[in-house]
């Protein structure tokens, strides 16, 4: 279980003056949650997923994850516990290949074997990806399934996902889709997603209200999405 109680985040703008991003977050994600967080842009959203992660520290409360508390704790310590995290814009590595990543994630000497079994459970052909390298050769909607591969080798107990829909055409969203829904059923894992993407949010089984900094609504789906779809929560959705 992941807890955040009272987490606040401040930051000094232009003017040297305090400008507090998340104000007093308080939630619960039980394990094996697939949880969906949006909101207007500006709201914070993408600030509480580096916190979650330990991209970012707050400024005051404090983050408990499985009876651990991992405030204080580098983005390192936290992955070695089990929490991932799939930036908006996966990182380029030139000069590694594919089965290399993935061996290196899984912080075992997986064989290629398993490394193409891993990219088959993402819809990408193994034959094709495996001695491929990681750069600018390589579209977005591939780059986001790689880095899902790398979190899937690594079976971790909490994925984080911002924004995974960014920068990617229909297709890949397509079977971004497939892939986050295959992970959620199959998986022993927590999700959390930051999205806008309507879709997205109809595969979660929670969705948690972000605006202002502040938490404005959280549930479940049936009772959350439809709220949202006729604009009553503030937010802009898109239904590609």
């Amino acid at each position: 279980m992941l807890e955040l109680n009272n987490v606040s985040f401040m930051v000094n703008d232009e003017k040297d003056k305090h400008k507090e991003i998340l104000k007093n977050i308080n939630l619960k994600i039980d394990n094996r949650k697939f949880i969906a967080i949006t909101g207007p842009n500006g709201g914070g959203k993408s600030t509480l997923a580096k916190i979650i992660a330990g991209i970012e520290k707050p400024t005051s409360g404090n983050i408990v994850f499985d009876g651990t508390d991992i405030t204080e704790m580098s983005i390192t310590d936290r992955a070695k516990l089990g929490i991932s995290y799939a930036f908006q814009q996966p990182v380029r590595f030139k000069g590694i290949q594919v089965k290399d990543l993935i061996k290196l994630a899984s912080g075992d000497n997986i064989s290629v074997a398993s490394a193409c079994d891993i990219l088959s459970e993402v819809g990408l052909c193994a034959r094709d990806y495996i001695n491929r390298e990681v750069d600018a050769s390589l579209s977005g909607g591939e780059l986001k399934r790689i880095e899902i591969a790398t979190i899937i080798a690594r079976g971790t107990k909490l994925c984080v996902f911002d924004e995974p829909e960014a920068g990617i055409d229909l297709w890949s969203f397509k079977n971004l889709i497939t892939v986050f829904e295959k992970m959620h059923n199959e998986k022993d894992s927590s999700i959390i997603i930051i999205s806008h993407q309507e879709r997205i949010l109809n595969i979660a089984d929670e969705i948690v209200v972000i605006a202002g900094g502040e938490v404005k609504d959280t549930g479940k789906k049936a009772d959350i999405l439809p709220e949202l779809l006729q604009g009553t929560g503030g937010c802009k959705f898109s239904q590609d």
